[in-house]
């Protein structure tokens, strides 16, 4: 039986999440340079970079970087938009990278790309791996959700219209997961309904599942704008490095 994660990073996808756009990303990647003193000597590691909007604004920036992610769909997108850039892409799962050890000055996972599993082993396997395959000092950014913002300002249903196809979002909150069900209806395919299923960890908890795995916190941010982390932020930017 096949995953949320495997079965919902498809063709409707980029349709769901159309409005995730290259400028964007541009902005959030000009941030990050000075966030973590990106150099033009830095091996960098795109951690789940779906369609490689950032990966390759960092190849733009004349920075080297790989991509991985699991999707085949979204891989092959990031493939024929970053032909100019050459950059490797690979797909692989987060739980089990396909590098040896000690290979990246700087790991990225950006957009909530963690807690996509059910056991907090399995997530905590993803910090593992991103503290094997980091250098001695090696650089890390988790721009992950903010788990209070999230409940306070959870909207439970909206609808909207994408190219003739209609899109429904249903949100929960089921135990320490935020439950998100989508459902897609046009008349070529008729109905289509995904689910995405995200664990929600406090800040402490991804404090100290870093910590035991040998990353150090140094800054904690609220969102890509810089402005401080605190309860009613939106995001949880987590950086640090290897020590």
């Amino acid at each position: 039986m096949s995953t949320w994660y495997e079965e919902s990073f498809g063709k409707d996808y980029l349709l769901v999440y159309h409005h995730r756009n290259q400028q964007d990303a541009e902005q959030e990647v000009k941030q990050i340079t000075e966030w973590l003193q990106l150099a033009a000597d830095d091996f960098i590691l795109d951690l789940c970079c779906g369609t490689g909007r950032h990966t390759a604004t960092l190849a733009m920036e004349h920075l080297n970087v790989v991509g991985l992610d699991l999707s085949p769909t979204l891989l092959s997108k990031a493939v024929s938009r970053n032909q100019p850039y050459k950059i490797p892409f690979i797909i692989g799962d987060m739980r089990h990278l396909p590098f040896v050890g000690e290979t990246f000055d700087v790991v990225l996972n950006l957009f909530t790309s963690f807690g996509y599993f059910e056991t907090d082993e399995e997530n905590e396997q993803v910090i593992r791996e991103v503290a094997r395959v980091l250098k001695p000092k090696g650089r890390f950014l988790i721009d992950y959700l903010n788990r209070e913002y999230v409940i306070q300002h959870l909207v439970a249903v909206s609808q909207r219209e994408q190219d003739g196809i209609q899109i429904q979002e249903e949100r929960s909150i089921q135990d320490d997961f935020v439950v998100k069900k989508i459902t897609l209806s046009d008349k070529q395919r008729g109905e289509r309904t995904y689910t995405e299923k995200v664990k929600m960890y406090t800040y402490d908890q991804m404090i100290d599942m870093l910590h035991r795995n040998g990353l150090r916190v140094k800054q904690t941010y609220g969102g890509f704008d810089g402005i401080s982390y605190h309860q009613n932020s939106p995001r949880m930017i987590l950086i640090g490095n290897v020590g």
